[in-house]
């Protein structure tokens, strides 16, 4: 009995499909691309876009949407570290949608795009047929393939005419990174993992096409894109909900650079209080060197045992070592070798090579990371002078 209810479900559930795709879109149909503004947690401070496909002849008005998860992917959590995890196209009503969105106080701003009746079908055709569950799923990239980057190619791609998409008015290019932060903040914990996790390789300026990673940028680009040069590819533009704003001024209280700023000011006072008595505390720089060097081994899998194309050439290696883990076993000795000596050494010229990678923009770094890096230093010198000092160690 359960094999046959299932074999219907799917029956009828092709059946639809295909009644769907043999929908033919009245010429008063619209289709239009919408761009809904930040939320408030990490996966949603990015925005997102859609595709409205909206015709009251037929009764229609649904959303189509690149990025949702597959939760029944085998091995989710794994696949998702590993950047190999597939993503779906979405398919929902615009009541649905907007009520959704206007819960979570975000804004949604709606593009109704100038196309051509032959070419609104064959985008609402291509959608369909991407809505299949033999297509729907595609190898996401957060900055080459998204829900942003998939309304700009799939738009080129329904027309034979040539979109062009012009810059802005005074409009200067960004890193990616900067870029990320104009949406997460400099001083959150978001960027602080995102600078942690994501190597130099998004330091580098993004073209104008790449800017389009963002949703954002979608709807700039959008707005004053022309086809073959003489018509808007927008034809009019409104905004159906405007986020209310919020009070955040507590969040610097517990934003990284406090929160790693006190953490900061208890090693330097450990180590003003250990020189003093000229005395080490083992348990802090056991915590300093486990824990840099658990860091750093994530950022070496991150690297080069993951697909993500973000997360190399990441030189915050030069202050989480994983070397750091391995060496561990000479803060537990009463008498150290003297190679220990020179790895800490070693330790001070990686941060000084760390700030040179800052200063002259190899790769920026995580702001809440300085005073961390600082207590770091100060903490490394202070060991060399203990050890050099009494030789017994």
């Amino acid at each position: 009995m359960k094999k046959y209810l299932l074999f219907l479900l799917l029956f009828f559930f092709a059946l639809g499909s295909l009644f769907a795709q043999q929908i033919q879109l009245s010429p008063n149909s619209e289709i239009s691309v919408l761009t809904i503004g930040p939320g408030e947690s990490l996966n949603d401070a990015f925005g997102h876009n859609g595709f409205r496909i909206k015709d009251s002849k037929q009764g229609i008005d649904v959303v189509y949407g690149y990025g949702a998860y597959d939760f029944d992917a085998p091995n989710f959590y794994l696949k998702f570290a590993q950047g190999k995890l597939n993503y779906l196209i979405s398919r929902n009503d615009f009541s649905d949608f907007k009520y959704h969105y206007t819960y979570y106080n975000r804004t949604i701003e709606e593009q109704v795009l100038n196309l051509t009746s032959a070419e609104k079908q064959k985008l609402f055709d291509f959608l369909e047929n991407n809505y299949k569950p033999e297509n729907r799923r595609y190898l996401y990239d957060f900055f080459y393939d998204n829900c942003a980057t998939r309304i700009r190619d799939v738009t080129l791609k329904i027309t034979d005419r040539k979109i062009e998409f012009n810059a802005p008015e005074n409009f200067e290019p960004k890193t990616f990174r900067t870029l990320i932060h104009d949406h997460v903040g400099l001083n959150t914990w978001g960027s602080f993992g995102i600078d942690i996790a994501l190597g130099s390789v998004i330091d580098k300026k993004a073209s104008l096409r790449e800017h389009m990673f963002l949703p954002h940028y979608i709807h700039t680009f959008f707005e004053i894109a022309t086809l073959d040069g003489t018509d808007n590819l927008v034809k009019s533009s409104t905004t159906i909900y405007q986020k209310k704003e919020t009070d955040s001024a507590l969040n610097f209280l517990f934003s990284p650079l406090m929160i790693m700023g006190l953490i900061g000011l208890g090693i330097l006072f450990l180590t003003y209080k250990d020189y003093k008595n000229n005395t080490r505390s083992k348990w802090l720089d056991i915590i300093i060197f486990g824990i840099t060097g658990v860091i750093g081994i994530l950022i070496l899998l991150l690297w080069f045992a993951t697909d993500h194309s973000a997360t190399g050439q990441n030189y915050n290696l030069l202050w989480a070592l994983p070397l750091n883990i391995f060496v561990i076993g000479q803060l537990f000795k009463s008498r150290i070798k003297n190679w220990f000596k020179s790895y800490l050494k070693f330790l001070i010229i990686m941060l000084c090579l760390m700030t040179l990678h800052w200063l002259i923009g190899v790769q920026v770094f995580a702001i809440g990371l300085i005073p961390i890096l600082i207590a770091l230093m100060i903490r490394y010198i202070y060991l060399v002078q203990f050890y050099n000092k009494n030789s017994n160690y």
